[in-house]
């Protein structure tokens, strides 16, 4: 579920998972500045930048998404997950939407 919180100065949305749910691959593209900030709130999760293992988030942890990184995040299998999303301002700015996460990918998660 995705709930805005602002979309002034710093949008910000609310996002809850439920066990198993993830985004597909996407990539938040600048040509300066921009990015991605979650702040994980309740639940464990995961979030993956492409090429590179992915990184387990629980409450309280704060994961820095590079502008122009295709990168997913998600619910762990048996937990629900909610985190902030800040979309970091930025010159030239926009979201691209890509392929989903298979389950061969995120079944080799722990």
């Amino acid at each position: 579920m995705l709930a805005p919180l602002t979309t002034e100065q710093v949008p910000t949305y609310n996002v809850t998972f439920e066990p198993r749910c993830r985004n597909n691959w996407h990539i938040h593209h600048a040509q300066k500045g921009g990015g991605q900030m979650l702040i994980c709130v309740y639940g464990r999760g995961w979030v993956q930048l492409e090429g590179e293992p992915a990184h387990e988030l629980k409450g309280g942890e704060v994961f820095n998404i590079p502008p122009n990184v295709k990168h997913w995040h998600g619910a762990a299998k048996d937990s629900w997950f909610q985190h902030l999303s800040l979309e970091v301002p930025g010159e030239g700015t926009s979201n691209e939407w890509l392929e989903p996460v298979t389950d061969e990918v995120y079944d080799k998660l722990p």
